[in-house]
């Protein structure tokens, strides 16, 4: 197999594209440095078109690998033939790899090589001629052999039906054939019971339920696999709808076996035999494929939720270099008081009880405005947990009673507050500092500068997953790693002033390499241009290359160290300088000058097209940040809890997740409300994210709140199309349809659905 060339055809390139992107990611180079710095050799590729290249690599390289093995392994048997090694050499998919290997893969002892190993085989062979017209029983006598138990004619009538059963599970093609079949009509079925067990009563809407594979979307999937492995319901996969589900996979068997060339008897005794391999052997097999597959891909796409919520939330607006008062909220702990100052380092720590118990307002306030007044504050950062609101009307009061101070309080997503809080990393970083104010520190930061501070915690902690402790870890973890890597090198890095995570992120360094640097500046103070990065231990030239342009310093000797010109073309902007007879200071920022510049009078062998654009481009504006500009959100006052919520409220809010059914808000009421996609906008959804993303700041109106449940249901369609979802009448729940079951929305309607979708959808885990 020519992996160039599949790869090439499949995302629609041309093969000097990929083959060049390959020599480079071989070389070590990193998808930013590549999309960045490299675009003449992959043709102006985009980080996902990388991103998508590089990961169909490794998969048709592993696929390789594994069939050179495949091909060793039944060489050394001496049963490969030319057209079984054409079949293997010429498949892309690894199930259909080893549905070729099966027939030859070291196997238990089984039923069919105990057959064998008794002389059956060629009583099996015999059955399976349609030019003789034979009583399977009387031939199957002339096979007895008491010495393998082998008494009655029905024992070699049993061992020969064992070794053809054996045959058809084995059949690759047929595998394939059925297992599309069942794909496309296979009907999965739930079931439990009630219990007064909690757990189990999350997956009550799978009591009774059932759907076809193929319109079951990745959420709800991922729901109903978890319900069976914590068992608290039962998953069955029926091949198709009706009494007669079996009989089209029956007719391909059959066929396969080209029954009607045979007379009735055997033919009677070959049906049987079909029957028996496509209940025992093949819909067995094939059950478990399919049930994998559908794994699979609902862990696939709640992958890329994941990876699309992350990166939203990464690359969320920072408020920028301004003294923060972080706020950790709690009741009977008291809430935690961190002031970070303008490059966030910790200035100042304090706990005060402003609520019950101890309820000490006045002294709160009191403490709060004598930090403020002292490090000029000028925003608060107030983390969304417990206490959050009571804790939000505390900064409120303190804004009201300092008009003077102009401050800004804004609620903060303190997901992983916690976990950065008892890490390693935040005793490195906070060595003297108790555990429990760590957590007020990492809210502050996160409001100055989301992505600096967020990348100092696992991403899996940071709560915009759906369903992420149910997929497959190790993926989940290389997916996320590439998004951290993609945010950080779109943004850029101060080198004197960044974190070890966050410099590790960097294209071309390690943590160990983010470790040298750090300590390389600790020991010999801030790098003054990029040359110095050369003089850290372990940082070689490829390194160097690698990383040089995603790293920034501020006011550096040369004064294109601070932009994202890569050093190598520092030569080219020498030479546009020239040109204009501007000094290259002069020339940053000029854009009448640059807008003039024809880019084709630059281009070299060394610099091609593309590559001057992006330099012009830059020179126009150096360091941009790409992330928007920092807003805020104001939560209604009295509005602090899911009781003072009434249907038709009106309210400001900030959207915490988005799923592939709608997104999370967070509304003041230390529950978030589910906007269903149903209810994103007026017209037709297909994908949530093209209506919002993690961090927006949204006005939503209140559809239903469920108190018992802890359910708040949210639109944000205008009044005139929003409508109050209905609740399923009494009894809907014991209805089954396997065309439109009542949790799967109609597709040129998405009303009726939301109550449905709200209960599945809080059982999530973030």
């Amino acid at each position: 197999m020519d992996i160039i060339t599949q790869i090439a055809k499949e995302l629609s390139i041309n093969t000097q594209q990929v083959n060049n992107t390959v020599i480079l990611l071989d070389d070590g180079a990193t998808v930013p440095f590549i999309a960045r710095y490299r675009k003449e050799r992959t043709g102006g590729l985009d980080d996902n078109q990388l991103r998508a290249l590089e990961s169909r690599l490794i998969y048709l390289r592993e696929l390789e690998q594994r069939r050179d093995v495949i091909l060793d392994s039944i060489r050394q048997q001496g049963k490969l033939t030319d057209e079984l090694q054409h079949s293997i050499a010429t498949t892309l998919s690894k199930t259909k790899l080893e549905d070729l290997y099966l027939p030859f893969k070291p196997k238990r002892r089984t039923k069919a090589q105990i057959a064998r190993e008794a002389g059956l085989e060629p009583l099996a062979t015999a059955l399976l001629d349609s030019r003789l017209d034979v009583n399977p029983l009387q031939l199957a006598e002339t096979y007895i052999n008491p010495d393998h138990n082998i008494q009655t004619g029905e024992d070699a009538l049993q061992g020969a039906r064992q070794i053809i059963m054996e045959q058809l599970s084995e059949n690759a093609e047929l595998l394939e054939t059925l297992r599309d079949k069942v794909w496309k009509n296979g009907i999965l079925k739930t079931t439990g019971s009630d219990n007064e067990q909690q757990e189990s009563l999350k997956f009550k809407d799978y009591f009774d339920y059932s759907e076809r594979l193929t319109t079951i979307p990745s959420h709800r999937a991922l729901a109903i696999l978890r319900g069976q492995r914590l068992q608290c319901i039962q998953v069955d996969l029926l091949p198709a709808e009706g009494e007669s589900a079996d009989s089209a996979y029956l007719q391909l068997i059959e066929s396969e076996l080209n029954l009607t060339q045979f007379q009735s008897t055997q033919q009677n005794w070959l049906q049987e035999t079909a029957r028996l391999a496509w209940r025992i052997k093949l819909f067995t097999r094939i059950k478990l494929d399919l049930i994998r597959r559908l794994r699979e891909n609902a862990e696939h796409e709640a992958m890329q939720v994941f990876s699309k919520n992350l990166r939203a939330c990464l690359l969320s607006a920072p408020a920028g270099t301004r003294c923060t008062l972080g706020l950790d909220p709690g009741l009977r702990t008291g809430v935690k008081v961190a002031v970070v100052d303008n490059t966030g380092k910790p200035v100042a720590t304090e706990t005060i009880y402003p609520h019950p118990p101890r309820k000490q307002w006045d002294q709160s306030l009191a403490t709060l405005t004598r930090l403020c007044q002292h490090y000029s504050v000028e925003l608060i950062a107030i983390g969304n947990g417990t206490a959050s609101r009571e804790t939000d009307q505390l900064a409120s009061e303190l804004i009201q009673r300092n008009p003077d101070l102009k401050l800004t309080k804004l609620m903060v997503s303190e997901a992983g507050a916690s976990v950065y809080s008892a890490s390693q990393l935040a005793s490195n970083e906070l060595p003297d500092m108790d555990v429990s104010l760590r957590g007020a520190v990492s809210i502050a930061r996160r409001l100055q500068d989301p992505l600096a501070e967020l990348v100092k915690i696992e991403p899996k902690s940071i709560g915009v997953g759906q369903y992420q402790h149910d997929v497959n870890q190790v993926n989940l973890s290389r997916v996320l790693d590439h998004v951290v890597e993609d945010c950080v090198n779109a943004v850029g890095v101060d080198i004197n002033t960044a974190s070890v995570p966050l410099l590790k992120s960097v294209s071309g360094l390690t943590q160990t390499l983010a470790s040298n640097i750090v300590q390389y500046r600790n020991d010999n103070g801030a790098f003054n241009n990029r040359k110095t990065l050369k003089k850290v231990p372990r940082l070689g030239e490829k390194a160097f290359e690698l990383a040089a342009g995603f790293l920034r310093i501020n006011n550096a000797e040369h004064c294109l160290d601070g932009s994202a010109v890569h050093p190598e073309a520092y030569s080219l902007v020498d030479e546009i300088a020239e040109k204009t007879g501007k000094q290259i200071a002069d020339l940053i920022g000029d854009k009448s000058t640059l807008s003039k510049l024809n880019a084709n009078e630059f281009t070299s062998e060394t610099f091609g097209l593309p590559t001057v654009q992006d330099i012009i481009a830059e020179l126009e504006k150096p360091g941009r940040d790409p992330r928007q500009s920092f807003k805020t959100a104001t939560f209604s006052e009295g509005i602090e809890k899911p009781s003072d919520l009434t249907e038709g409220m009106t309210l400001q809010g900030i959207v915490t997740n988005v799923t592939n059914f709608g997104a999370f808000v967070d509304i003041g009421v230390h529950q978030d409300g589910l906007v269903h996609i149903s209810q994103l906008a007026d017209h037709f959804v297909k994908d949530p994210n093209q209506i919002v993303q993690t961090g927006d700041i949204v006005k939503v109106t209140v559809l239903d709140v469920d108190l018992k449940r802890q359910r708040i249901a949210l639109t944000m369609r205008s009044r005139q199309t929003a409508e109050k979802p209905s609740k399923p009448a009494q009894g809907e729940h014991e209805k089954k349809s396997t065309r439109r079951p009542k949790q799967q929305p109609a597709r040129n309607n998405q009303q009726g659905t939301f109550g449905d979708a709200l209960q599945e959808a809080l059982n999530k885990t973030s």
